[in-house]
C-alpha cells in the first residue's frame, strides 16, 4: 500500500477521509469490486488549485523560450530534468548528457552517458548548452558522484570549456544565504555564481523568489538577500 503524499506524516493525517471515502464508493451503485492489495492512497492531491515546484516549472519555460528564439539547429543539456528535455526535444534537435544516462527512444532526443566533470566534448565546441538545478547537486554524492567540496565550482569550469566562443549557457541553481544542505544540494548567492564563470558575460538574468514568483529579465540586485530561490542564467562564452 503506497501512501503518496509529499510529506508523508502529513499524508497521514488525511488516512481517515480516504476510507471513509473508499467505503461510500463501495456502497455506491455499479461499483467496482475493489481488492485490498489493489489500495494505493493518493494523499496529497484534495487541493485548491494544481500544486507545481515552482523552480522546475518556471525555469523549463525559460529555457525552452530562449532555445527556440535563438533558432539554433541543435541544443545540448547536461542532466536538467527530463520533462523539460522531452518537450524541447519536439522543437530542437537535443543531445542529452547525464551521470545516469536517460533510456528511451523518442523523434529528436538522444541521450548518452557522461561525467558534467569530465564532458566528452572539445574545447569551444557547442553553440546552445543547458544545465537546470544540476551543478549544486555535484560533489555531494547523492547521486553516486564522488565527494568533493569543490564540484559546484569543477562542474562551472567544465561547462565553460565546452561551450563555444559567443555561445550561450542557459543555467539555474538555487540562489540564497550561501549553505550546503547536505547532501542535498548548495546554495549560492548570484554573485558567487557569477565568480563561478570567468570566461562568461551575463546576457540576461531571471529568477524565482522566495514565494514562488517568477521575475523575468531582472537585475541580479533584485535577487539579492533571498533565502531559497531559483536563478537562471544565460551566459555569453566571450
Amino acid at each position: 500500500m503506497a501512501f503518496l503524499h509529499p510529506r508523508p506524516l502529513v499524508g497521514l493525517l488525511y488516512l481517515p477521509r480516504f476510507f471513509n471515502h473508499w467505503r461510500r464508493y463501495v456502497k455506491s451503485a455499479g461499483a467496482e469490486k475493489i481488492g485490498v492489495l489493489d489500495l494505493q492512497p493518493c494523499l496529497g492531491d484534495w487541493t485548491t488549485h494544481t500544486p507545481f515546484d515552482a523552480h522546475y516549472f518556471f525555469q523549463g519555460a525559460w529555457l525552452a523560450r530562449r532555445v527556440i528564439a535563438a533558432k539554433v539547429s541543435r541544443h545540448v543539456d547536461i542532466g536538467s530534468s527530463v520533462l523539460t528535455i522531452s518537450v524541447l526535444s519536439a522543437q530542437v534537435e537535443t543531445l542529452f548528457v547525464d551521470f545516469r544516462p536517460l533510456k528511451v527512444s523518442l523523434p529528436g532526443l538522444t541521450s548518452i552517458a557522461g561525467n558534467i566533470l569530465d564532458l566528452s566534448f572539445a574545447d569551444d565546441s557547442i553553440n546552445s548548452l543547458s544545465c537546470l538545478h544540476v551543478i549544486e547537486h555535484i560533489g555531494l554524492g547523492r547521486y553516486g558522484d564522488p565527494l568533493d567540496p569543490l564540484g559546484s565550482v569543477k562542474a562551472a569550469l567544465e561547462l565553460q570549456r565546452v561551450v563555444s566562443r559567443d555561445g550561450s549557457l542557459y543555467l539555474s541553481l538555487p540562489v540564497g544565504r550561501e549553505r550546503v544542505c547536505f547532501n542535498a544540494h548548495r546554495v549560492h548567492s548570484p554573485i558567487t555564481v557569477f565568480r563561478m564563470f570567468p570566461q562568461m558575460k551575463l546576457a540576461e538574468f531571471s529568477y524565482v523568489d522566495d514565494a514562488g514568483q517568477f521575475h523575468e529579465n531582472k537585475s541580479v540586485d533584485d535577487a539579492i538577500g533571498l533565502e531559497y530561490g531559483c536563478g537562471m542564467f544565460h551566459f555569453k562564452k566571450l
